[in-house]
């Protein structure tokens, strides 16, 4: 019985002398590290890109939506108004070209041939006029004074004669080319500006560009939204990943292309990562300095690392924490 009690005792003894020896080495051994980030994902802010009143929203908060969908129109007056201006000024310009195609009226024509027939038939009798006036002087009936006058008003006749023709030609060739061409371009000018218009009416009528969760639905019917002000933001959520902050003396453990594996409390998974950028330059960070005689501290470089394989359920802000 007794060396039954000393037995006890020895064994009793090398097991707390052991268990005091482990708890002493695990002391002693390196403690893991923990890095916590969490999970990002693709936002994207649908907006319009003309000012107005909310008219309708149609989605709500938590609705998946698909690209082409209709989110949001807006009632705005000044736009309607202005496409009523454009597409006046457009037939404004449209009827002057035509105008300068088509040239004077015929009977703006018959009225600058007349003039010159009219001026015609003057210069003639002038002409007579000078012809008698001139035998009469030659004869010494006249005085030359009275020769000299009959002279120049048939030179003054003639000139009007030629100016009457010339306006009754340009009434016959119409506009000059260079006259077509500006109201033609000025009709392209017009045709412009009812496109632009039509563009911002188009922008009323806002569909989503994405596919994705509707997270926020920040403005509501009747609400007046300014010019890209976001009313409706969307969340892709098949375009997630993770973000960790990792200290530059950890950065070797995330090297570009590598993986690593994460747990996601969310999830309560173990999921594989990717790591597809690292920032470019550190932020300064004060966790601790690598020497306190120094006095300097180590900087932190933002790490993303993307799901090897899609994950269902992963959603923006859940955990991820890894140990290295």
């Amino acid at each position: 019985m007794k060396a039954v009690k000393t037995t006890l005792v020895a064994v009793s003894t090398l097991a707390l002398v052991s268990w005091i020896g482990y708890g002493f080495y695990q002391a002693y051994q390196p403690k893991p590290i923990h890095l916590q980030g969490q999970i990002e994902s693709q936002q994207y802010s649908i907006s319009s890109k003309v000012p107005g009143r909310i008219d309708q929203v149609y989605v709500r908060k938590g609705d998946m939506v698909e690209k082409g969908q209709l989110i949001f129109t807006i009632h705005s007056p000044e736009i309607e108004a202005k496409l009523d201006q454009a597409i006046a000024g457009k037939k404004a310009a449209g009827a002057l070209a035509q105008e300068a195609e088509n040239g004077a009226r015929e009977q703006q024509i018959q009225a600058a041939k007349d003039q010159w027939l009219k001026a015609r038939a003057a210069s003639q009798l002038a002409e007579k006029t000078y012809l008698r006036v001139n035998n009469l002087y030659k004869d010494g009936v006249v005085a030359e004074q009275k020769r000299d006058e009959a002279l120049t008003q048939w030179q003054a006749a003639k000139y009007t004669e030629s100016s009457a023709q010339q306006m009754y030609n340009m009434a016959q060739e119409g506009a000059r080319e260079e006259t077509k061409q500006a109201a033609a371009e000025k009709v392209r000018m017009a045709e412009g500006a009812v496109a632009e218009v039509e563009a911002y009416a188009a922008d009323t009528e806002i569909s989503s560009w994405f596919d994705g969760e509707v997270a926020q639905v920040l403005m509501q019917s009747g609400e007046l939204a300014p010019q890209g002000f976001p009313v409706v933001t969307v969340v892709d959520t098949q375009d997630s990943w993770a973000v960790l902050n990792v200290r530059e003396d950890l950065l070797s453990h995330f090297a570009k292309d590598s993986k690593f594996n994460a747990f996601v409390p969310a999830l309560n998974k173990t999921l594989a990562f990717k790591v597809t950028h690292i920032a470019v330059m550190g932020d300064f960070a004060t966790w601790r300095s690598t020497d306190a005689t120094q006095g300097f501290d180590l900087r932190t470089f933002e790490v993303e690392a993307r799901p090897v394989e899609p994950v269902e359920g992963l959603r923006m802000g859940m955990s991820v924490v890894v140990e290295l």
